[in-house]
């Protein structure tokens, strides 16, 4: 495997930030809908391909390296992606076939440590902090990319670090097929240069606040006191005033307890029309169904949110006698809430769905709130 690497030296010993650093390895497979589809097809292969909608309407769930050379990308509306690329190549999506190598991938994971968190199909944090055998935790995450290309043809780019955050970013360096690590030597300096926009859990909608009131960078963020912060963006501000810093405390929860399972997107431009809706929420109804039974929890209230380009935010929930039986109903559940509400001419700017009312299938469930993007 001969993915890019930057700085794959150890992560060890003492760093400012704590006594101790945890050796954390976010894992991200790489344009993975779209490389699947490739992969299975090589008709495919070397061409722009977008996974989901189509050149007339609907919205990009997905799209491959080829087709992000033109600007294409997840979220987009087919339509302006077909503008961009009009040599772009529309592919129905296969959840059950991206489900289905996720779970190859999440095995590879079992080897290494039993704390993983994933984050989506595509992606999760793992701590190898205790299960590092006498190894670096970058030549552990070396290896875990070797393995799942061998068992699945696909890449993965890796991101090592001592906190979650940090780790996340890294994995982004060098995609595609690469490797990142930050030590907690480097960390601090790390996020200064980066924009706002680039850090995991700042949404477009707080980078544009942030970037109003003069925050672009991450210097421009550690400029910030905590009271300011806190003041404009509530608790969250505690949140942004630590990663300005490379610090992040948040540990790797394999079974985060919580009162829902979401998943929610905000599009970079507005969906105006209900076909546009209906194709954006099938990616979400994907993401909290695999959540749903990775955890083995069903829920009998299903809750759908709509951002306007207004801002103006509404809700509208459905809650069933006996809990959603399948991602089929979850999907049909969240698109009959949507008629009832769209399209309005301002636009949809963020679409969420929410599974929630648990009942357990053998005893109390760990609850998962994924996705969630505090824009």
């Amino acid at each position: 495997m001969s993915g890019r690497a930057d700085s794959p030296g150890p992560l060890a010993g003492a760093g400012k930030i704590q006594d101790s650093p945890r050796r954390i390895v976010h894992i991200d497979m790489d344009a993975f809908y779209a490389s699947v589809e490739q992969r299975d097809n090589p008709d495919l292969r070397g061409k722009p391909v977008a996974v989901g909608g189509s050149a007339a309407r609907g919205v990009v769930a997905a799209a491959s390296y080829e087709a992000r050379a033109f600007g294409v990308r997840s979220a987009m509306p087919s339509l302006r992606a077909a503008r961009l690329c009009p040599d772009l190549v529309f592919v129905r999506p296969r959840f059950d076939i991206y489900r289905a190598v996720s779970q190859q991938i999440r095995a590879i994971f079992a080897d290494y440590t039993p704390l993983v968190e994933p984050l989506s199909l595509d992606e999760a944090y793992l701590d190898l902090t205790d299960h590092l055998s006498g190894r670096t935790a970058t030549a552990i995450a070396q290896e875990i990319r070797a393995r799942i290309q061998a068992v699945t043809g696909l890449t993965a780019s890796a991101g090592v670090s001592y906190n979650k955050f940090l780790a996340k970013l890294a994995s982004d360096q060098n995609k595609p097929d690469g490797l990142c690590v930050i030590t907690p030597e480097r960390g601090p300096d790390f996020v200064l240069t980066l924009p706002v926009g680039k850090f995991h859990g700042i949404g477009p909608a707080t980078a544009s606040r942030m970037q109003a009131m003069g925050i672009h960078t991450g210097a421009d963020l550690r400029a910030q006191s905590l009271d300011f912060l806190t003041r404009r963006f509530g608790r969250a501000g505690h949140y942004y005033w630590n990663i300005s810093r490379g610090i992040d405390h948040r540990r790797v929860s394999p079974d985060r307890i919580r009162k829902s399972i979401g998943a929610e997107n905000t599009y970079p431009a507005d969906l105006m029309t209900l076909d546009q809706v209906l194709d954006a929420l099938i990616p979400l109804a994907a993401k909290v169904w695999t959540a749903a039974t990775r955890h083995r929890i069903r829920g009998r209230t299903v809750t759908l949110k709509v951002k306007f380009a207004d801002f103006q935010q509404i809700t509208r929930a459905r809650t069933l006698p006996q809990p959603v039986a399948s991602e089929t109903q979850l999907l049909a559940l969240a698109r009959d809430l949507a008629a009832t509400v769209l399209p309005d001419p301002r636009g949809a700017r963020l679409l969420g769905i929410t599974l929630s009312h648990f009942d357990s299938d053998d005893g109390p469930a760990a609850q998962l709130d994924l996705f969630g993007d505090p824009a």
